[in-house]
């Protein structure tokens, strides 16, 4: 492709004279730099690519796109650009096709209950018989299979050629989870969405966003279209405050859902017994039965989004229900680990005081003898929450330890001090393990039969972050490994 055609649509690149020159890729890391590649110089939280550029220019790299003035020493074309971040993803679209714009692509962002609702859409459109891609937090996959990931939503660049592999693979659809950094870091600009959802809004990140307001404005970028035409219908949870705000922005159609309030989809009745839950909820359609495997409150939340974006795309009501009630189980949320033992244990990814509350609401409803938690916080993450989510276990849970999620480069102790000032009783009542293996094999040895244990935070992670390096570990297979070594093995 030549670099002239390449970026003629930029518009941030006009007037400046171009040479002809074949392209043949793009890179923004100047280690994925291939022979004839335009470079694009993207700035990071920790690193500048335009420090890189030199090393690029060495594996191959014809021509730079940058926010800075060409330096003199350069010796190859050298584009300078208003915003690097949206120059990549534009002609990252460009080189791969557009592909957004020959899927329909649906985009959910909110703090929490991205990855529900992204599997139960997924479910539906299988259901209907058509070909999805997914992009989640877990996993991105298509109908070729799944690939591991390093974070929610890509980097532009990997986005827009995971999407032409959606593509290639002949999918109908795709669904994606859009984090609040990568609205607010541009990597889904350029990104045409059919769809959007917002699911809800809870402190978290706040040591990227720095307020709420903030955080919120992030968000808001999806429904107003993320550099170019905004999404068709937008899909919005009319259960949290945030909602009735962001509903006044959204341009086309607007879809709500709520388990509480009048809403376009609601829940009317909800019964829950050991395999799943009932939902009997009103449709612009009418009255629907539905039946989900998953349990909860939030998962009655993520159904009812699931079914308003099948609902708008136009599958009918066999198809959502035969797609929600096929969607068995989520990795990571509210994940039950059964080995025969007397005592239920659940994994599940609640990380932030909201989904903390939530999923041991959850575990309430199934009326164990003792609600046993145990979590911990981030390291290098928002800190203003680690209190919170102790407040939270203390209130809700009958015995809690507190132990290390992933400290990353952060002192586990410091990490765990925090948590504990938000108590307000002292031990016995709770305790502090900073090995997150014998915190789970202690709290473990404490439940009896008819307990419910949760292990919370790290859900469907497979690896430990620690300020001495990444080791593997998964919190589903460490309880087998304990349960295994008392005799439970089923």
């Amino acid at each position: 492709m030549q670099l002239d055609e390449l970026l003629r649509n930029l518009g941030e690149a006009s007037g400046q004279r171009l040479p002809e020159l074949k392209v043949e890729g793009l890179a923004y890391d100047s280690r994925r730099v291939k022979p004839n590649s335009l470079f694009v110089a993207i700035r990071g939280e920790k690193t500048d690519g335009n420090n890189y550029v030199r090393q690029a220019i060495e594996k191959g790299a014809i021509a730079v796109a940058s926010e800075d003035f060409r330096p003199k020493d350069c010796g190859v074309c050298w584009i300078q650009v208003r915003n690097a971040r949206q120059a990549l993803a534009s002609v990252a679209a460009y080189y791969y096709g557009q592909p957004s714009e020959r899927l329909r692509l649906i985009g959910i962002t909110g703090t929490n209950g991205k990855t529900s609702i992204a599997y139960l859409i997924e479910s539906i459109v299988r259901a209907s018989g058509a070909r999805c891609g997914l992009i989640s937090t877990i996993e991105y996959r298509g109908p070729e299979g799944a690939t591991v990931n390093d974070r929610t939503t890509p980097e532009s660049l990997d986005l827009q050629e995971k999407l032409a592999d959606f593509v290639r693979q002949r999918c109908d659809f795709a669904v994606m989870e859009v984090s609040s950094h990568a609205l607010a870091l541009e990597r889904v600009h350029a990104t045409r969405f059919r769809t959007a959802v917002f699911t809800n809004l809870s402190q978290d990140h706040l040591d990227f966003h720095g307020t709420m307001q903030n955080y919120f404005e992030a968000k808001k970028k999806l429904f107003f279209g993320t550099g170019g035409a905004p999404p068709l219908t937008s899909v919005i949870n009319h259960d949290d405050p945030y909602g009735a705000q962001l509903e006044e922005f959204c341009a086309g159609r607007c879809l709500s859902y709520s388990t509480e309030a009048v809403a376009d989809f609601q829940v009317a009745e909800a019964h829950i017994d050991p395999h799943g839950t009932q939902l009997l909820v009103e449709t612009p359609r009418g009255q629907l039965q539905v039946r989900t495997p998953l349990f909860g409150k939030p998962n009655q939340s993520n159904v009812l989004a699931a079914l308003a974006v099948g609902f708008d795309l136009g599958f009918d009501d066999v198809t959502l229900l035969r797609g929600i009630e096929a969607c068995s189980s989520i990795p990571g949320r509210f994940e039950r680990v059964d080995q025969g033992q007397p005592f239920s244990i659940f994994v599940d990814y609640a990380h932030t005081p909201d989904a903390l509350e939530k999923i041991l609401q959850t575990a309430r409803q199934l009326k164990p003898s003792r609600l046993l938690v145990l979590f911990g916080c981030g390291g290098e993450r928002d800190r203003g929450k680690r209190p919170q989510m102790a407040r939270v276990a203390e209130r809700l849970s009958d015995v809690c330890i507190v132990t290390s999620d992933n400290p990353r480069g952060e002192n586990p102790a410091t990490i765990l001090s925090e948590i504990e000032a938000g108590f307000e009783m002292k031990p016995p009542r709770y305790a502090i393990e900073p090995d997150r293996k014998k915190a789970i094999a202690r709290i473990l040895s404490l439940a009896k039969a008819g307990d419910l244990v949760l292990l919370a935070g790290k859900g469907h992670e497979t690896k430990q972050i620690l300020p001495e390096g990444t080791v593997h570990f998964d919190d589903r297979e460490e309880a087998r490994r304990v349960l295994h070594g008392v005799g439970f093995s089923r």
